[in-house]
């Protein structure tokens, strides 16, 4: 429990009453990476919630964007703006990693954020208009997930920096155990919103596939990002969890419209 709590508070700007220490082995904690998302999750059904109670659904949608960016401290936004300011900026690898470390946010970081940010709108609109609000727990859950898969046999090109502590350290366990939590959090999300069985194991399946998907581009994204700075950073991390929540809406969406 200390260990989440610690990952947790790393993790988001949810204030955590507790003082958990110094932990030399905190990265065995990213099995608790679903288990983060499922709270975020949670926050952003119950603000869907209360928003549909008191607004239509566009300002809804508007309103769990704005807890995503405040409870999680804009962190992964950070880091896909560096991301694309660096990987994109057609520079050797030194002056990428330059870049990237830049507090400053560059056109192409900017403009990255931006279209994320509105095909997000466009997205989450979809869910709360057709009020599958279940996509919402689910969403942060594997997207984190799809973190700790990234950091599955990988190296960073850094001596310093806080996706360290992550990166490379996960191993087949781990991951294996990642991939239960993540089933744990869908086992959860039925309770949340009193969903019947049969209607779980179908939403399992379609999940479990997504999931496959997102896996794969995980994988793909990873090796592009080696062939120019020959690992990964943790900024690289905040903008697979951004992409991973985008494209499992889109995936989400596209099984529904077929």
């Amino acid at each position: 429990m200390k260990r989440f709590l610690g990952v947790l508070q790393f993790m988001t700007r949810i204030p955590v009453p507790v003082d958990t220490g110094f932990d030399k082995e905190f990265h065995k904690g990213m099995i608790y990476f679903p288990l983060v998302g499922l709270v975020l999750g949670v926050c952003y059904y119950v603000v869907a919630l209360l928003g549909l109670r008191f607004f239509n659904e566009y300002i809804t949608t508007i309103l769990i964007l704005g807890a995503e960016v405040i409870l999680t401290g804009g962190l992964h936004l950070d880091g896909l703006g560096d991301t694309f300011d660096g990987l994109y900026s057609y520079r050797d690898k030194d002056r990428i990693l330059e870049i990237m470390k830049d507090s400053r946010l560059g056109t192409n970081g900017l403009l990255a954020i931006l279209l994320i940010l509105m095909l997000k709108v466009g997205f989450i609109y979809e869910v709360v208009n057709q009020y599958v609000l279940w996509i919402l727990i689910v969403m942060p859950a594997v997207a984190r997930t799809m973190q700790v898969v990234a950091c599955y046999k990988t190296t960073t090109p850094r001596e310093n920096g806080m996706g360290n502590t992550f990166i490379g350290k996960v191993s087949t366990k781990r991951l294996m155990g990642t991939y239960a939590m993540l089933l744990l959090v869908m086992v959860m999300m039925g309770f949340i919103v009193r969903m019947w069985f049969v209607e779980w194991f179908g939403v399992v399946a379609i999940v479990s596939g997504t999931v496959a998907v997102l896996t794969l581009w995980t994988k793909l994204f990873v090796r592009s990002v080696y062939k120019k700075i020959d690992g990964i950073t943790g900024d690289i991390l905040g903008a697979i969890c951004e992409l991973a929540e985008l494209l499992f809406l889109i995936v989400l969406y596209l099984i529904s419209y077929l």
